[in-house]
């Protein structure tokens, strides 16, 4: 899905859909899902398309989050900070308006819902028991604290996502026969003539910064309080620098080619695409055409779904801030580029090691 349907969908995967009656989706989740490759390397300083989760100690906590003061503490790395948050936004896991405690206490105060969520953890003692093994501080259920949840999944996140065994490894580690002559003529252009590592260089092949390259805008937009436009301005929201409109950040290429749909709202279905519009964004975005987004049917959502798309003054604004560079490729060099990012894949795929449990303590069922 090129926007995710969240709290109030039924299903998983391409089966899933928007929901009926009053618990349908109210929106959709504005922007495309980030990936979770390698975010436990020490490397990571934001997370997000427009790093509104950063390492900094604005706020005295060692954190730059939409928490500000009110993070919690003991918080393991960055991962478990971002975790904290799903939990309390109503369109991916807290809910609409009256429909539990969590979307009051977290339109109220952030932090009041934190200990709300615990408290259900401390009421299974299946978890409890969980905890206290996993954690030397916690000898009973009133031990447990928000930090040891999100500390947990961070922990997860970082083993079952950490890929560094693709054919590009074993080529850098000496074995020159590990990538096809296709593989290594597009890894020169990727590092020549194309300009690609420009952005997207080191280990993770991304620079962590952010550039306005004029992806077509569609869908509700990640709006800034009181903004009257249906639109996504990127970092600005976050750092309030109108020279950061409609930037967003540089995404790693690992195992690009397993994350598809591309682009921070999933404009492009495929790789090609994507890297069509780097080398001419103004072009691409004239021809763009809405079916190129892949956006579950909900009708009472349509009206909206393009509405910034037709906005001609917009397109225009955004269009203006276009910051990289025009470069001239033919579609052979464009497949060859493919041909290497395909060799970034990992050999164990979307095969993680644990893999998904039979069950949860929840009771809750596991698709």
């Amino acid at each position: 899905m090129s926007l995710g349907i969240g709290e109030g969908g039924n299903g998983v995967g391409p089966e899933r859909n928007p929901g009926v009656g009053i618990n349908r989706i109210k929106k959709r989740v504005p922007r495309n899902s980030s990936s979770l490759w390698n975010l436990g390397a020490k490397e990571v300083s934001t997370l997000l398309h427009d790093g509104s989760i950063s390492i900094s100690n604005i706020y005295g906590n060692k954190f730059n989050t939409p928490a500000e003061e009110w993070l919690p503490e003991d918080l393991d790395n960055i991962l478990a900070v971002q975790a904290l948050f799903p939990m309390t936004k109503q369109f991916e896991m807290a809910g609409n308006f009256g429909e539990n405690e969590i979307i009051g206490l977290s339109h109220r105060k952030i932090d009041t819902a934190w200990p709300a969520i615990t408290n259900r953890i401390r009421s299974n003692q299946k978890y409890v028991e969980l905890f206290k093994y996993a954690y030397d501080d916690i000898n009973d259920f009133r031990d447990i604290k928000i930090s040891h949840i999100v500390n947990a999944i961070a922990a997860f996140v970082v083993s079952e996502w950490a890929s560094y065994d693709t054919p590009f490894d074993d080529y850098l580690n000496g074995n020159e026969n590990a990538l096809s002559k296709k593989q290594i003529e597009g890894m020169e252009l990727f590092y020549g003539k194309a300009n690609c590592s420009s952005c997207h260089s080191g280990s993770l092949f991304t620079d962590q910064k952010f550039y306005s390259i004029a992806l077509p805008q569609f869908g509700p937009g990640r709006t800034r309080r009181f903004d009257p436009y249906t639109r996504d301005v990127g970092r600005m929201g976050e750092s309030d620098d109108i020279n950061d409109m409609y930037k967003f950040k540089t995404p790693s290429l690992r195992n690009i080619s397993l994350t598809a749909p591309y682009g921070h709202n999933g404009a492009y279905p495929t790789l090609k695409g994507i890297i069509k519009h780097h080398l001419n964004p103004k072009k691409m975005h004239e021809s763009w055409s809405p079916d190129k987004a892949n956006l579950t049917p909900a009708k009472w959502l349509e009206a909206i779904d393009f509405v910034v798309f037709k906005d001609k003054r917009e397109q225009k604004r955004l269009l203006s801030r276009i910051d990289i560079e025009k470069v001239e490729l033919t579609d052979l060099e464009i497949d060859k580029i493919i041909e290497f990012l395909n060799a970034l894949t990992d050999r164990n795929g979307n095969n993680r090691p644990i893999g998904r449990p039979e069950n949860v303590p929840s009771g809750l069922s596991v698709d």
